[in-house]
């Protein structure tokens, strides 16, 4: 009961700061998705098609993105960065992680992609589409469709990734809770709420996901 009194105590004292610190993972988090997603179709095409020059540029940059770990890309591409433009550690770790998650998402598009049936390229083809119209009337609806549930996972992975960011300074939750930590000493407390908050937002994305997935069911 001690425990959990002091829980709320430290919460009511700094949920003001971990307000203002969740707005910033919240947004970090996006700016991360929407690159990521970019990269991620991108390289996924890159990487299926006939050009082998491309499929080599795609399987060097998704294996040493899933060889490295997230925390020495974000320390490689922000003081790489700062090197030759001056950007925030926002939008430094934005784009680390973007980069990061857009090796990911490249494979699950890959995968979405190549699993569709070569029969209905096959029917386009005879339709008189190239292939790039079959790739993006046919194919690709479909394969989108079937990522939805793997995208989730990814975004959410995403989203508590985008703690590692606190190491350049960047004022989201994890920074929030270490500094609170260090200034009320009850760092158990401190960090089990922004593990909460953490909590918090994981749930909402996955209702959400779920949401989408039942209305993309529905509308079949």
């Amino acid at each position: 009961m001690e425990l959990l009194k002091t829980i709320f105590e430290v919460f009511m004292n700094t949920y003001p700061g971990f307000l203002e610190a969740m707005l910033i993972t919240l947004q970090i988090t996006a700016v991360a998705l929407i690159l990521g997603t970019v990269f991620g179709l991108m390289f996924a095409l890159m990487k299926i098609s006939r050009s082998r020059i491309l499929q080599t540029i795609a399987n060097v940059y998704i294996t040493i993105i899933r060889g490295t770990p997230l925390i020495v890309q974000i320390m490689f591409l922000y003081f790489g960065i700062t090197t030759l433009v001056v950007l925030s550690g926002f939008w430094a770790g934005a784009i680390a992680l973007g980069i990061h998650n857009g090796a990911y998402i490249a494979e699950i598009f890959r995968g979405a992609i190549q699993g569709i049936d070569k029969g209905q390229r096959e029917a386009s083809s005879s339709l008189g589409m190239t292939r790039a119209q079959s790739m993006r009337r046919i194919v690709f609806p479909q394969a989108l469709k079937r990522s939805i549930p793997p995208l989730g996972n990814q975004f959410i992975i995403t989203l508590k990734d985008s703690s590692l960011v606190y190491i350049i300074s960047v004022p989201e939750l994890f920074a929030m809770a270490n500094r609170e930590a260090a200034q009320n000493f009850k760092s158990l407390e401190t960090y089990l709420v922004v593990g909460g908050y953490y909590l918090v937002l994981v749930m909402i994305f996955t209702y959400l996901l779920r949401w989408y997935e039942n209305k993309l069911d529905v509308d079949k």
